[in-house]
């Protein structure tokens, strides 16, 4: 039974509310137990096997030519909707706020792009290097040749998706000629549905929710033989491919002449469905900038499943239908009912907490950033405005800033990061409707 304390009732009458992580330990506290898990070698051999890829991908795929072959996203500075927000909501925020677009990832215009394009290349590697007909020392572009697609051909690539990695599985393995299967759940965006069936893969719909999607694709996945499973709630290698992203975001900040110290704290917002992505990257910010990275979830009211899975403990088992919770988000891609146990587990110490937000003010931030930044990522992303938006007001942000010493000085000196997860594809017609709501 969970106990129902002040944030499971604000749950349970789907309000915004914040918690905050209460097993959140000191980095080095937990830094010998998570390379058990996942090590900075790990890490590393993640980041060279990309690199390895990068001619292969600039061959396939023009539009990473100019980052040569690198899928990786721009480091926004957003001032004017910093401004913006300040003057509407009557609120401060401290420091300099910035846009991570991941919203704008090479590809398949997500943060998917990351983890999902990654496992896919991992697979093709292996199968390809096992059969003989590819070493580590090759040219990777000679991957795009037919004897390759012919080979992955007898192949199936499969995965359940609300939307995002779908797409980033689907384009890429259907790129290197696997034959694809992608599991989506009643969340899922028509348009996505339509892309990925456009690029030849094959799309099963349900008319159920994202974990039975998941249940589902694993279960048929397993009785072919000649079929592999990306599997959002427990891959490891989804989790790298996202860890991946610290060590390129730490490359961005020095090259903006950012410093992330004990007197510079970096405070990062992360929208969250499953937990697969958001996790990954937290993991890899803490592995890089320790106790100086406050890293906060942010997820829709409807679907706040990771955090009740930390909340109550009960990881994956936990489900928002024990708060009688039900309905359609706005937040497609957040529209997780239970969270995935590898993610919630390993991140447990590490998360400084996590915020939930109405699916109106998706839109109210949404239409606030292309007003004052020009730029469009679709309502799912614009869940991590709700960080700097409620820390410094809600009522146990200013609790946590004073627990972990970011005095008002200090959050002067702060950059503020919001994490947009997904937009770039989004067809001109849904832009509209989006912009009618």
């Amino acid at each position: 039974m969970i106990k129902r304390d002040s944030v499971f009732r604000d749950i349970a009458e789907k309000r915004e509310t914040l918690w905050l992580n209460d097993k959140y330990l000191p980095y080095d506290m937990v830094d010998a137990l998570c390379q058990l898990i996942v090590s900075d070698s790990d890490i590393e051999d993640a980041e060279k096997r990309l690199h390895r890829f990068a001619p292969y991908i600039m061959k396939c795929f023009p539009e990473t030519v100019n980052s040569r072959g690198i899928i990786e996203s721009p480091l926004k500075d957003i001032k004017a909707m910093q401004r913006r927000m300040e003057k509407e909501f009557d609120i401060s925020i401290p420091g300099r706020l910035f846009l991570k677009m991941d919203s704008h990832l090479p590809i398949a215009g997500s943060v998917k792009a990351r983890g999902g394009i990654y496992e896919v290349l991992k697979h093709a590697e292996a199968l390809a290097v096992e059969a003989g007909i590819l070493s580590y020392s090759d040219n990777y572009e000679q991957l795009a040749e037919k004897k390759y697609k012919d080979f992955f051909s007898r192949y199936t690539v499969q995965v359940g998706s609300t939307g995002n990695l779908g797409l980033s599985i689907g384009i890429m393995s259907a790129a290197l000629g696997f034959r694809v299967k992608v599991h989506m759940s009643a969340d899922a965006k028509q348009w996505k549905k339509d892309l990925l069936r456009s690029k030849g893969v094959e799309v099963i719909e349900y008319n159920d929710d994202y974990s039975k999607a998941v249940a589902e694709g694993r279960r048929l996945s397993d009785e072919d033989p000649m079929s592999y499973f990306v599997d959002d709630e427990y891959s490891v290698a989804l989790f790298l491919g996202y860890a991946v992203a610290a060590k390129r975001l730490k490359h961005q900040l020095d090259e903006m002449d950012i410093t992330v110290d004990a007197e510079h704290p970096l405070i990062v917002y992360i929208p969250c469905g499953v937990g697969g992505a958001p996790g990954g990257i937290l993991y890899g910010l803490k592995r890089i900038f320790g106790d100086n990275v406050h890293v906060f979830f942010c997820e829709p009211v409807l679907f706040p499943s990771v955090l009740i899975g930390m909340a109550s403990d009960l990881y994956e088992k936990a489900n928002v239908a024990d708060f009688d919770i039900h309905g359609i988000s706005e937040a497609d891609g957040l529209a997780c009912a239970s969270p995935s146990g590898f993610v919630t587990r390993i991140d447990r110490n590490l998360l400084s907490g996590d915020f939930t937000i109405q699916d109106e003010k998706l839109y109210t931030f949404m239409r606030m950033l292309m007003e004052t930044e020009d730029v469009r990522i679709e309502p799912s992303s614009c869940a991590a405005f709700i960080g700097p938006h409620s820390l410094m007001n809600a009522r146990n942000g200013l609790s946590y800033l004073k627990a972990h010493d970011l005095t008002p000085s200090l959050m002067k000196n702060a950059t503020q990061l919001c994490w947009a997860t997904g937009g770039n594809l989004v067809p001109e017609k849904v832009w509209q409707e989006y912009l009618s709501k």
